[in-house]
């Protein structure tokens, strides 16, 4: 039982532990990508049991909502993370 409680305690410490530069902007990226635009998602095909499906869905971020600058928005995350500015320029997709 004392292992179980070692493993715990060790679990969340490394929860709380600030993410590593990288880390951080790998995460801010994600955020910084939905602020660009919508993500979208479809999904079309086909079982032998239900026949043909469809499915799709939209996300909105509340930065892209905001009208938040991706570049802002992906600093100012890191920052929030580390604190301390951006190791790299983020990574963004092409519109």
């Amino acid at each position: 039982m004392h292992r179980w409680s070692l493993a715990a305690l060790a679990i969340s410490v490394a929860a709380c532990t600030p993410p590593t530069p990288e880390q951080a902007a790998q995460r801010c990226e994600e955020r910084a990508r939905a602020a660009q635009a919508p993500e979208v998602g479809v999904t079309i095909g086909a079982s032998s049991d239900g026949g043909p499906f469809a499915s799709g869905n939209i996300s909105l971020s509340g930065d892209l909502l905001r009208g938040r600058d991706p570049l802002e928005v992906y600093e100012t995350c890191v920052i929030q993370m580390t604190g301390q500015p951006p190791i790299r320029p983020p990574r963004l997709r092409a519109l």
